[in-house]
Formats: structure tokens, C-alpha cells, sequence
């Protein structure tokens, strides 16, 4: 992975190759950013450039030995950590480094959604557990194989619990030629004795001009095409490229339908929807709710007059301007936007599915059908 294949974040590739330059290389750096922005696909670069043999001052080469083996991302000094799904074969992240090297060989721009979908994840919970530490702190106490500095990129360390205290001796005082690059989505989730540890780069999310840009050259979009998906993504590339891909036709078409129902009033189909949901597993259970929440809330753009404003693929676009011309009034909207946050709540805590979506599908009857709201003591919207 060079520089020059990451979309965008110029100048935050400067700032990581003047390091290298100025031989003030921290030891241990957090790459922070929101998702889609390209932490992991810099962090890969960064540690390709430090260590190629004959890097210019803007990139590595590529064609070294070092660049050839961190391209096929095989190189025997470079040490990946991330959330797995545990089971009585899969103990460590080695385990399924094979399938992580699949991923970023086909596209390093993924999420936590898109590598549980190349795993046997089903309703598990990813994390990196102890077993994990204590394989990263016996893989980074060898010497350097080949190249002059050994690096462990670790994805997403939010997943790490307190066992990732096991993690700070090593992070602080590190054997000779070891560098850290952890990749955080979110600074508040990731424990505060490692977070003190490290030095904080912060990579901005991509401006909307460079993911239409992407998404004109790439993909092949009109100019508005590009526009509305890159409005939408809001700086996420993995959202962009999904949206191109539609992939989230599905859960439209699904929340369109639960919204319809509730509207209608009809038990035994709310039932049945009640059972698919119940067997998505959790994950695919938060993604639809997310969905839904941000459909909600473009709608509520539309219902407050500002329709301009909102960029839904045009599919989806037409389903919300029928639900807020007949359905819906901003007052519901935000009904339902709390009730959806709060059963993404609780489904990331474990609650039963099944009870969750029919309280959900109930609210939604008694909002969108009978109008009624909650607002401290529930009572009748006129």
C-alpha cells in the first residue's frame, strides 16, 4: 500500500512522511477517525514507507523487497491485530489472517459490518480478547526478522476490555525497532490508560468534493448522481461505495414496509416481520435501525421544507416524500427516531430481539396509526 493509492488525506500524508524525514517517528500513534475516512489503508502506507529501502520524499517505492511483501501484506515484520468472532477454532486474529488479507487485498476500505460478513460470525460478538494480548506481546518480543523496524497495526482496539491493560507494559516501554499504529473509530470506547499512551493523529473525514470525484472517476456516476451519494455518505468512502452498490435497497424496501404496516394497523404481518428480524442476528439487527434513523431524519428534512436539502439515493427519495406527504408530520418522525435509538440500545446490550422489535412495532401502531405520542405522560396528537 503506497501514499499514492489512499483517496485524498493529503495533508495528512505529508505530515506522516515529514516524520519519517525528520526521524521523529512516535513509537506508538493512534490514527483516529470516523469511518470511511482511510485510518487503516495510511497506517498500512505508513509503516510500508518507513521501512522501504529506497523511499523518494513523497512516497516508497514500490518495487522494493520490503514494498513487495508489505504490497501482498506478507511481510514477516508487519503484525496485524483486530476483533474476531471466537470460537473453538478461531482462538486468535492468526487464526483468520488469511481472510483479513483477502479483505484488504480486494479493498482496505472496510468496517466492522463488512469483515463480520467474511466470517462464520453469526449472533457473536467480535472482540480481542487475552489470548490476543498475550500473542502480540510474545510476536513483538522477537527481534526483527528483515526489515528495521517491526510494526503492529491494531484495528478498531475500542474492542479491547480491560484485558488490553496486559498491552501497556509493552506500549510504553517497547522492545528496540517496534512501532504501534493503533486505528480507532472512537476515542470515548477505547480504554484510557492505552489512549495516554499514544500519540493522537487525527485524520479529518474526506470532503464531499473527493468521494464525487471518486465516485465520477471510479464508478462511472453522472455529476448529481455522485453529488447525492457523496451527501449522503457524509466523508464515509465505505458508505459511498455501498450506496453505489445497492446495497441498502434492502433495507428500505424492509423499513418502508414496517413503517406501512405499523400505518395499517396489520397484526399478524407485523408478527411475521416481527420473526425475520428475530433471525437477522444482532448486527444485521443494529445496521437496519441505523438505516431507519437516517431515513427518518431525511424525511424530517422534508417535512420541515427544506427538501433541497436531502440527498437520498432516488429510489428511497421517492418512498420518503409519499410517507411525508401522507403519513407522517415531524412530531412522529421524532417519535419514532427515539424509539429506534433506544432499541439500538438495547440490542447492543443483549436484549431479546423478538420482545424488542414487537415493542418497537407496537409503538410504531400506536404512533403513526393513533397518533399517539410520548411525552413525559403519553397523550393524543391533534
Amino acid at each position: 500500500m503506497q501514499f499514492k493509492e489512499i483517496i485524498g488525506q493529503e495533508a495528512i500524508k505529508q505530515q506522516l512522511i515529514q516524520t519519517v524525514v525528520e526521524n521523529r517517528v512516535s513509537h506508538a500513534q493512534l490514527f483516529l477517525s470516523t469511518s470511511g475516512s482511510g485510518a487503516l489503508p495510511l497506517a498500512i502506507a505508513y509503516a510500508q514507507y518507513i521501512n522501504c529501502l529506497q523511499k523518494t520524499d513523497t512516497d516508497s517505492c514500490g518495487t522494493c523487497a520490503s514494498c513487495r511483501k508489505y504490497s501482498r501484506y506478507i511481510h514477516p515484520d508487519l503484525h496485524f491485530s483486530y476483533p474476531f468472532f471466537a470460537s473453538k477454532d478461531v482462538k486468535l486474529a492468526t487464526d483468520v489472517l488469511g481472510q483479513w488479507r483477502k479483505m484488504l487485498l480486494k479493498d482496505p476500505y472496510f468496517d466492522l459490518d463488512i469483515w463480520r460478513s467474511q466470517l462464520l460470525a453469526e449472533n457473536k460478538q467480535a472482540n480481542i480478547n487475552i489470548a490476543e494480548c498475550h500473542d502480540i506481546i510474545k510476536k513483538l518480543s522477537y527481534k526483527a526478522f528483515e526489515g528495521e523496524t517491526k510494526v503492529l497495526i491494531l484495528w478498531l482496539p475500542e474492542f479491547l476490555d480491560k484485558e488490553g491493560n496486559a498491552l501497556l507494559k509493552i506500549i510504553e516501554e517497547p522492545p528496540m525497532n517496534t512501532l504501534f499504529l493503533l486505528v480507532a473509530n472512537n476515542q470515548e470506547q477505547i480504554l484510557s490508560t492505552l489512549l495516554s499512551r499514544t500519540q493522537i493523529v487525527k485524520i479529518p473525514k474526506l470532503p464531499h468534493a473527493t468521494i464525487e470525484n471518486y465516485l465520477m472517476e471510479n464508478h462511472g456516476l453522472s455529476a448529481q448522481q455522485a453529488q447525492e451519494y457523496s451527501f449522503l455518505a457524509d466523508g464515509n468512502l465505505i458508505e459511498a461505495k455501498l450506496l453505489v452498490e445497492n446495497t441498502q435497497n434492502d433495507h428500505a424496501e424492509k423499513f418502508a414496509g414496517w413503517l406501512r404496516m405499523g400505518y395499517s394497523n396489520k397484526g399478524l404481518d407485523l408478527l411475521a416481520f416481527v420473526d425475520q428480524a428475530a433471525s437477522w442476528g444482532r448486527e444485521n439487527q443494529k445496521n437496519f435501525l441505523k438505516y431507519g434513523i437516517s431515513f427518518l431524519r431525511e424525511c424530517s428534512i422534508i417535512l420541515s421544507g427544506a427538501e433541497e436539502l436531502v440527498k437520498l439515493p432516488p429510489r428511497a427519495l421517492e418512498t420518503a416524500k409519499k410517507l411525508s406527504a401522507n403519513v407522517l408530520d415531524i412530531n412522529m418522525a421524532a417519535a419514532i427516531i427515539a424509539e429506534l435509538e433506544a432499541a439500538h440500545y438495547h440490542i447492543e446490550r443483549n436484549a431479546n430481539p423478538k420482545i424488542l422489535f414487537l415493542d418497537v412495532s407496537l409503538q410504531l401502531v400506536k404512533i403513526i396509526k393513533f397518533k399517539t405520542l410520548p411525552k413525559g405522560t403519553q397523550y393524543i396528537y391533534k
